[in-house]
């Protein structure tokens, strides 16, 4: 019969936890096994390996075959080492001493890799401060140049608003000037045509003797009169009477007019 050493899965389901067995070859994947060597459980950091070394080494002894993952935990374990040189007819001081060698290499070994990953996190660590520092660096140059973009717009804003202040302010000087020049000159001119007025303006005397009106009709009373005279003296009246009767007709005119 042909024996294999290899794992069996016995976890539940998502939390798989193995035994190292000795069993048949040939025999079916989940049947009865003949020795427990040890167990493997994969959810602990790190793995942890449990191996009984020295049925181990008796299976080996007989002719056990282990399986390549199960090779390897014997390999981790120094128990590989010491079948070799079991098989070599090594005593027992120099078996000793060359696992006690082995395990300082393998101490060595786990101190480099404890390095190592340190170094790999201190580097992480380092990379991402720097990330860090860049991008806040680069959050502050934008945040500065933003800031002084808004300063110069607002500069900028102010002076547009004090141009317009002084324009306004000189626009305002130039019309209320305009205003006052045009007051000065409608004050000179009023001032001007109130002594023309004073000197074209006639008195009511010399307006009355001066207005054409009355003297048409002045003259057209007197053309009225000698007409009549003359009508008269061709029918026969005598110049006095008709002069007479003018005057009496002239009396009340001039009477109505005096009052």
């Amino acid at each position: 019969m042909s024996v294999s050493l290899r794992l069996r899965r016995m976890g539940k389901k998502k939390q798989p936890f193995y035994r190292i067995v000795a069993m048949d070859s040939r025999a079916a994947r989940d049947a009865r096994y003949l020795e427990n060597l040890g167990t493997y459980d994969p959810l602990k950091d790190p793995a942890e390996i449990k191996v009984n070394e020295e049925r181990a080494l008796y299976w080996l002894g007989q002719g056990a075959i282990p399986s390549s993952t199960v090779r390897s935990f014997l390999r981790r374990k120094g128990i590989l080492l010491k079948w070799h040189l079991l098989k070599l007819g090594a005593d027992d001081a120099a078996i000793s001493e060359e696992i006690q060698k082995w395990e300082n290499q393998q101490t060595e070994r786990q101190k480099r890799r404890e390095a190592l990953s340190e170094q790999a996190t201190r580097e992480a660590k380092k990379l991402k401060a720097k990330e860090a520092k860049e991008l806040a660096e680069a959050e502050a140059k934008e945040a500065a140049e933003a800031e002084a973009k808004a300063k110069a717009k607002a500069k900028a804003k102010a002076k547009e608003a004090v141009a317009e202040t002084k324009a306004d302010s000189v626009t305002a000087a130039e019309d209320e000037a305009k205003v006052e020049e045009k007051t000065e000159e409608t004050e000179k001119a009023a001032g001007k045509e109130a002594p023309a007025d004073e000197e074209t303006t006639p008195k009511p005397e010399t307006a009355a003797a001066n207005d054409p009106t009355e003297t048409t009709l002045a003259a057209d009373e007197s053309q009225e009169k000698v007409e009549a005279s003359e009508e008269k003296t061709s029918e026969g009246q005598s110049p006095d009477k008709v002069d007479s009767g003018e005057n009496s007709e002239e009396g009340p005119t001039e009477d109505k007019e005096k009052s």
